[in-house]
Formats: structure tokens, C-alpha cells, sequence
């Protein structure tokens, strides 16, 4: 290629900002890389707002801390001293109108044995998960099946309902029912392709060592701080337009609004994928058009400072409470740089798949509800001092039974045509440092491409 390589990047949020960011290290100060957002703003489900007079984070809280990805990228942008780690306060359950630890010993509430659950779930499960090593497993290796379908099946719809659906649903926004075992839970797959020979001693072989390394980890001011350092390093173009169309056009892509480029990456959520895709790659848009999506919102509440929120990280509610609220983060018990502002922060979720309608509620039913909710939980009844209401359209994939393959094939029909990348949640990944490492890689890729 002659001249200095072109490219866009479509979708600015965390995705998009570190292929953006990524390709601009890799193409030089000389390449013209443009990003494009229909937002008004950058950061997709990121985001960090003013609450009470400081920042406070409405979208995604913290991050893995230990997969690399993120303290990696902080390092690199000059941001490791703004990492903090949570307070070791251990969360709730809310199950059966009652509050019960967070059992401990499990696999996303799946059990290695009966003892994890004691308190959780009733004797006859009790009993159940005891003896399932006794019963024949029945496990295909060339299949996938929901975790819904294989925890029932083993230990009951008790142990679905009260420990697996309140941790899966804090994490992809659905039950264990849209959760297929292969892409959420590899490792217990993995286990049981190796020949595990029943499903409390494949959860057994899958748990990861013990470590002293804090699990998560969040930024001191918000993940703003790292949007806004994202956005400056790669020193973009950015475009903020509701319609973008794409089209093949020789050995380039035109990109509506902007014109012809060497390469583009696609780091949209599945829907918009699919319509972009429809003309250029129709078998990619297929495919991700077979990938569902939630929807949810989240109430940011600051409450006065001595209201009397438990000494505990958060609370997650089991399917079928008389609730409106999925879960609850305690965000000043949780994060020791919070516990010293002046009021009491705390979170309220809403909306799993197929809940659509409560995330359409208006601000002040969805605070009213969240207030509800929380002193049911917790009897905590203070006026809140402010309070943020965020709603997350088709904000997160779900990863239903067959999800690997769906995202094997639309991986493929994309790399059969040059130029183009497509990043983000849909492929491997809900969480934080999964879409760094999908930015990273679609970058790492189109910029091979685009300057060899």
C-alpha cells in the first residue's frame, strides 16, 4: 500500500477505544484513524457520572484483577496508581425472603458438595447434591447444553433458582437458563470432556487455587479516568452519527459517512453487527444476528452517611423473590475509597433477558423501587441525598447453548474477506479485560493487513 494507511473503528466504547488506541501505536502519528459512535458520548457500557459531588460509576464497577488485560493497559497509559481493590466484605444472597452468606466453594453457585449450600437451599436438595457422585452423568462431548439444564438435572431447581441465576445474572444480565456451559463456564466443561466423572467432582476439578491476589479490582475516580486517556493516545477521529452504512469496494470499504478506508473494525454490540454486515458479509450478519441481548438499568443512590447499609459488598437475589431489583452493590461497604465520602453509596439492578419492560420504567418508579427494594433487604429506609437512574438498552450477549459455535462461524465468514474485524462482548467475553483483549486483537490483526 502506498501513503499512510486508513482506517475506522465503529463502536466507542471500551472495545473500540482500545482497537482505536491500539491501532494508532501499531500505524504511526501518520494514520488516519477515525472512530465513529452513535452516542453523544464515548465509553459504551462504561460510565462514570457526578453523584453527590464525585464520581461515581453507573455502567460496568470493576474488573477482573487477575487476568492481565486491564492493569496491563492502566500500566501502559500511566494509570496503575489509580487501581483499588475492594474491602474483603463478603456478599449476600437474598433467597426465600431471607439473607444468607454467599456460599463459598462454588463454581458461578454451582456446588462441589452439599456443605457449600447448608442454609440455601432445603434438606431434599441438601440430600440431592450429597448423593448426586452416586448417579450415572450422562455428558456429551460434542454438545452444549444450558446451566440451567445440567445444574437441575444433578442438584435440582433449587439450586438453579437461589445460587447459580443471582451470580450468572450479576454477570450477563439473564438466568442460567440463556447460558449455555461451554462459553460461560469453559473450565467446568472442560472438566467434564476430560471425563469427570459426575458434576460435584467436575465443579471440584474446575474451582481455581486459593490466591491472596484481590479478585477485583476498580479506578480510584471512576473508569472515566481510563476512557478519557484512551481517547487522547489514540488521537482519533471521532465521528459522533446515528447512521453508518458499509459496503465493499474493491480491495477497500466505504464507510458512510467518511468515505473509502483500508479497514475497518466493528466493535458494536450483535444487532448493530448483524446490520451492518447484511450487504458486506451476509453470512457473518447471520450469524450475529443469533445473538440475543439484555437489557437493564441501574439506580445509583446516595444516601446520608449513617444510613445503615450491612457491612457487606453487595446483596444478589434469587429468581422468584417478590422483588423488582436483581441485585444490589453496597458500594461504600464494598470499596474502601468510597466508605470515606461524605454519604452512603449504593446500587440498584434491574432488568434481566426478557425483562425489557422494567428498564423502560420511568426515573422515579425505577428510584421508587429501588428504595423498596432495599429497605425489604436490608431495612434500610433513608431519603436518598441524589440519585442517578442509567438504562443499559441490549446491553449485554447472552451466551445461550451453542454459542461457541455461532462465534466460530461468524469469526470465520469475517476472516475470509480482508480488511475487515469485528471486537466486543458478543465473542468471548462480557466483562472488561475480555473486550480489551478482542480490541487488541481486531487491532492487532487490521493493522497487519492494512500495512503489509
Amino acid at each position: 500500500m502506498s501513503g499512510a494507511p486508513s482506517v475506522a473503528v465503529v463502536g466507542g466504547g471500551i472495545t473500540g477505544l482500545v482497537a482505536a488506541y491500539r491501532l494508532r501505536r501499531l500505524l504511526g502519528a501518520h494514520a488516519r484513524i477515525v472512530l465513529l459512535e452513535g452516542a453523544e458520548r464515548l465509553g459504551g457500557k462504561l460510565h462514570t457520572v457526578p453523584l453527590a459531588g464525585n464520581p461515581v460509576d453507573v455502567g460496568a464497577e470493576a474488573f477482573i484483577a487477575r487476568r492481565p488485560e486491564v492493569p496491563a493497559l492502566l500500566e501502559e497509559l500511566g494509570l496503575s496508581d489509580r487501581i483499588v481493590h475492594p474491602s474483603g466484605a463478603r456478599p449476600l444472597i437474598y433467597a426465600g425472603a431471607a439473607l444468607h452468606p454467599l456460599p463459598a466453594g462454588t463454581l458461578m453457585g454451582i456446588p462441589a458438595d452439599a456443605g457449600s449450600l447448608t442454609g440455601l437451599v432445603d434438606t431434599e436438595t441438601l440430600a440431592r447434591i450429597a448423593a448426586e457422585p452416586t448417579v450415572p452423568l450422562r455428558w456429551d462431548r460434542t454438545r452444549d447444553v444450558s446451566v440451567a439444564d445440567l445444574v437441575a438435572d444433578r442438584f435440582g431447581e433449587q439450586v438453579v433458582r437461589r445460587s447459580v441465576d443471582p451470580l450468572l445474572g450479576g454477570v450477563y444480565s439473564g438466568l442460567s437458563d440463556t447460558a449455555g456451559v461451554r462459553a460461560t463456564l469453559p473450565t467446568l466443561a472442560a472438566a467434564l470432556d476430560a471425563g469427570a466423572p459426575s458434576l460435584s467432582e467436575a465443579v471440584a476439578r474446575a474451582l481455581p487455587e486459593p490466591s491472596d491476589t484481590p479478585v477485583f479490582g476498580t479506578l480510584r475516580d471512576g473508569y472515566g479516568t481510563l476512557l478519557d486517556a484512551l481517547e487522547k493516545a489514540a488521537d482519533a477521529e471521532v465521528r459522533h452519527v446515528t447512521a453508518v452504512g458499509l459496503r465493499r469496494s474493491g480491495d477497500r470499504w466505504d464507510l458512510d459517512p467518511i468515505g473509502s478506508v483500508d479497514g475497518v473494525v466493528l466493535a458494536v454490540p450483535a444487532d448493530r453487527a448483524a446490520e451492518l454486515l447484511t450487504d458486506a458479509v451476509p453470512a457473518a450478519a447471520a450469524q450475529a444476528a443469533r445473538i440475543p441481548l439484555a437489557s437493564s438499568a441501574v439506580v445509583a443512590l446516595a444516601l446520608p452517611d449513617d444510613a445503615a447499609l450491612p457491612q457487606n459488598s453487595g446483596i444478589l437475589v434469587a429468581t422468584g423473590e417478590d422483588l423488582s431489583a436483581k441485585a444490589f452493590t453496597l458500594s461504600s461497604r464494598k470499596w474502601p475509597h468510597l466508605a470515606g465520602r461524605d454519604v452512603a453509596l449504593a446500587r440498584a439492578s434491574f432488568g434481566r433477558y426478557g425483562e425489557a419492560a422494567i428498564v423502560d420504567a420511568p426515573d422515579d418508579e425505577l428510584i421508587a423501587r429501588a428504595r423498596v427494594d432495599l429497605a425489604t433487604v436490608t431495612g434500610v429506609t433513608d431519603e436518598p441525598v441524589a440519585a442517578f437512574v442509567q438504562r443499559w438498552h441490549g446491553g449485554l450477549p447472552q451466551y445461550r447453548a451453542g454459542h461457541l459455535d455461532i462465534v466460530a462461524a461468524l469469526e470465520d465468514a469475517v476472516a475470509a474477506v480482508d480488511g475487515l474485524e469485528v471486537a466486543g462482548a458478543m465473542l468471548h467475553g462480557v466483562g472488561v479485560p475480555a473486550c480489551v483483549a478482542s480490541g487488541t486483537t481486531a487491532a492487532t490483526r487490521l493493522a497487519a493487513r492494512v500495512a503489509g
